[in-house]
């Protein structure tokens, strides 16, 4: 039997198929720490708990543009750097039906990090030793479903990319200061750095420049403004 006489026949019902799904991590770095958006489900199962934003993935729709989709009609956010993570696929991890979600982490600066309608912004406690956590008005929440055990490894996943990705980049503005690009690294690696340590790391290995320009508004002597080359 050659192919095209094989798909003529072939019966795609034949064989049980689970639903997918895509949930977003959505996070940035605001007053030094990790942030992400949550909301609060509006029904069953797990009604009125706390979980990530996400959605079905359509019949015709591939994992990146339902990623993409959610993020604009959730989130209202666009042009975040987007990056799979994991995908979760646990038998009982929704008591509906068979699920597997494509989980992301979608990474913006603070300034253009707010909440849309429907969405909270939680402080995630991301200790180098510790488990992580977030927390609404400073009341720690356990997540619906698996959304805990996503959070807990896309900010893992994030300390492990810091040295060789642009992840730190994606969290700031175009133009930034040493020390706003030190406060990226301790809020996701959750511990102190060395200062000068640290700066003359990442001037040396290329990745940042000096603009010649400084930053505006600072009360005292403006600090100067650096920018990502692009080297990984």
């Amino acid at each position: 039997m050659d192919e095209s006489l094989l798909l003529d026949s072939y019966d795609p019902g034949a064989f049980e198929r689970p639903s997918v799904a895509v949930d977003l991590i959505l996070t940035s770095v605001v007053d030094g720490a990790p942030v992400v958006l949550l909301h609060r489900r509006a029904a069953h199962p797990h009604k009125g708990a706390w979980a990530l934003p996400g959605g079905f993935v359509g019949i015709g729709e591939s994992l990146d543009d339902a990623a993409r989709r959610v993020l604009g009609t959730k989130a209202r956010m666009d042009q975040a750097y987007l990056e799979q993570l994991y995908s979760f696929g646990a038998v009982d991890r929704d008591p509906r039906m068979r699920i597997i979600s494509v989980a992301y982490f979608a990474l913006l600066p603070a300034e253009r990090f707010t909440a849309a309608p429907g969405l909270t912004l939680a402080r995630v406690s991301a200790p180098d030793d510790g488990p992580i956590t977030a927390s609404v008005d400073g009341v720690p929440i356990p997540l619906a479903f698996d959304h805990d055990a996503m959070l807990d490894l896309a900010i893992r996943r994030l300390r492990g990319k810091l040295d060789w990705s642009p992840v730190a980049f994606a969290l700031l503005p175009e133009r930034f200061t040493l020390r706003a690009l030190q406060d990226v690294h301790e809020a996701i690696l959750g511990r102190p750095l060395n200062k000068p340590a640290f700066r003359r790391r990442l001037i040396d290995s290329g990745r940042i420049v000096a603009t010649g320009k400084r930053e505006t508004g600072a009360s005292f002597r403006p600090a100067e403004l650096y920018r990502y080359t692009g080297k990984p």
